[in-house]
């Protein structure tokens, strides 16, 4: 296992809660009246929901930035670091970033707010919702080594969503030849969208080859299926399953976010 992924999340599965951001400054859904002030109560209420059911960890997510980009303003990296900022003192578990689908100013946000994780799409090439999509891991994780940050766990998701991949390997060997090529704490498998759950048999497929490597759900988890991901998985990302009606655009709902961590702990033995 990666001393990264051991040194932030122990032994355990890890169940990480995400806090996603209301559009950003410059995003077309951009509530300007709220303003950034906004942005922060509204995120201030979902990390409190989320560290209050007692998830492992947190992290701070732009999906809402809407039509994403494979290049993000530096406004909106700008705010990230601006809300995490204010929150940092209320933050009381790991914390990670993700600035979508941006590797390099992921990095930069994780240095520049102390995050212990990030997650990105790391390796590949895709066709997809935002065009020709090739991502450099070579470039980032050189970027992140350049900030001071070699202890920062990067988690690579080898399934990119909104995207098709032009690499005709398995899944298995992309997944394989990542870890060997590219050096990630761990590997992240997602469903099409955010929101869609990715096929147990995918994550099967995967931690098979990679059986020293931790190996997490990206997307899609419920309530329903989080004894039978973590069965195979390493730990799991979640987001939609624990906002209000299961929406991914609504608050975390507190009872759903209890629940969920309730049904993970059963499924991780206690």
């Amino acid at each position: 296992m990666s001393g990264n992924f051991k040194r932030v999340f122990g032994a355990i599965k890890p169940v990480i809660g995400m806090v996603h951001l209301g559009a950003l400054p410059g995003a077309p859904l951009y509530d300007a009246d709220a303003g950034v002030e906004g942005l922060v109560a509204a995120a201030a209420k979902d990390l409190a929901a989320l560290q209050g059911a007692g998830f492992d960890a947190v992290m701070f997510g732009n999906e809402n930035d809407r039509p994403y980009e494979l290049a993000v303003d530096t406004a909106s990296t700008a705010a990230m670091a601006f809300v995490i900022g204010t929150l940092r003192s209320e933050i009381s578990v790991p914390f990670g970033v993700n600035v979508l689908w941006d590797p390099m100013s992921s990095m930069a946000l994780a240095a520049a707010t102390g995050a212990a994780f990030a997650r990105e799409i790391m390796t590949g090439s895709y066709a997809s919702d935002m065009g020709a999509w090739t991502p450099d891991a070579g470039r980032a994780i050189r970027y992140r080594n350049s900030l001071g940050r070699k202890d920062l766990a990067v988690l690579f998701n080898i399934s990119a969503e909104f995207a098709y991949s032009l690499d005709r390997r398995s899944l298995a060997d992309r997944a394989r030849s990542a870890v060997f090529s590219s050096l990630p704490d761990a590997v992240l498998v997602s469903g099409q969208i955010t929101g869609e759950a990715v096929a147990l048999s995918e994550l099967e497929t995967v931690k098979q080859v990679l059986p020293d490597t931790p190996v997490l759900a990206n997307t899609g988890v419920k309530h329903e299926t989080i004894k039978d991901v973590l069965s195979v998985a390493d730990g799991c990302i979640v987001g939609s399953s624990l906002k209000v009606d299961g929406d991914t655009w609504k608050p975390v709902d507190p009872e759903r976010a209890v629940d969920f961590m309730r049904r993970a702990r059963q499924a991780r033995g206690g």
